[in-house]
């Protein structure tokens, strides 16, 4: 008899249990294709969203969904929709005035334009959008607060395509832009209908999105950037594969750059190309510069 995994079971469809050896299973696939790694307190939280996903397709158990999602192209746009149900999206504008303010007062006054030089932000785990429009805005204002203008991109990624979908439609509850600025609500979004507004096209077009999964940095080629947000995204991976993807993220950062991180989610982490960066209530590294790397060599 295999053994089981008390309360790992199905309350939606009647199945039996997942046997320890199935759940092993389920997760060693999520982890080895995303470096997801759900913690035993979330493993309901899988099998709730295989249950939905089981039921509205109309397959029978674990197993025959396990099959159908090894099984060619239809297998992969069936990963794409759970992979969507596994990632929390739920964001907001204006989140974190902290990581904003850091940006605002900080990296873009440092900047200095040079020839084909440009401000370039990329938003690790955008979700739904909402953060990397919030840069948008923000970079946006502080052109016109400070009469300083230069060119600026915004990569924002996500290993979700369906959120990337929506985002790249910019249409949101109002609820979701319940801490924007009144005056950002009056200068970069517009009505959409009774319970929706839509974001201008201006601040559209400066945001580029991009499916993107984290386990590819090793090999990526992206532009160097002036400033990474990834906030809430490393709590998906243990603190090892945390440490490994940071290492990689921070090559692509130019001298001088800044990687803002969510409180807490990585610890005793330590690269020698980057310095922790001093900031309220933010948790930031600075790549050092040319100068500061050689000294640290010699």
């Amino acid at each position: 008899m295999p053994e089981y995994k008390q309360g790992i079971h199905s309350w939606e469809t009647g199945q039996d249990e997942m046997s320890d050896v199935e759940l092993s299973n389920w997760l060693e696939l999520l982890e080895q294709r995303t470096g997801i790694s759900l913690p035993s307190e979330r493993q309901s939280f899988l099998l709730n969203s295989l249950d939905q996903r089981i039921r509205e397709i109309g397959l029978a158990n674990y197993q025959s969904y396990y099959q159908y999602l090894n099984n060619g192209v239809q297998g992969e746009l069936e990963w794409e929709l759970l992979v969507d149900r596994l990632t929390v999206h739920e964001t907001r504008f204006m989140r974190d005035e902290h990581a904003l303010a850091l940006i605002t007062q900080h990296c873009l006054p440092q900047f200095q334009p040079a020839d084909n030089n440009t401000f370039n932000v990329w938003s690790v785990g955008c979700a739904t959008g909402e953060e990397p429009y919030s840069f948008a805005m923000s970079i946006d204002n502080y052109f016109r607060q400070s009469g300083r203008f230069f060119d600026y991109n915004i990569l924002a990624t996500d290993i979700s395509l369906a959120s990337l979908i929506t985002a790249q439609w910019g249409i949101y509850m109002h609820n979701r832009g319940k801490n924007m600025p009144e005056e950002f609500r009056q200068r970069y979004v517009k009505p959409h209908d009774n319970s929706h507004f839509k974001v201008n096209k201006v601040i559209r077009d400066k945001v580029k999105f991009s499916q993107f999964n984290l386990l590819a940095l090793e090999t990526a080629e992206l532009p160097l950037m002036d400033v990474m947000v990834c906030q809430n995204v490393l709590i998906y991976f243990k603190q090892q594969r945390r440490r490994q993807l940071l290492d990689h993220m921070v090559r692509f950062l130019k001298p001088g750059g800044m990687l803002i991180l969510g409180a807490g989610e990585v610890i005793n982490w330590k690269n020698a190309t980057v310095k922790s960066f001093d900031f309220p209530s933010t948790l930031a590294f600075q790549r050092k510069q040319e100068h500061e790397l050689k000294q640290g060599n010699a």
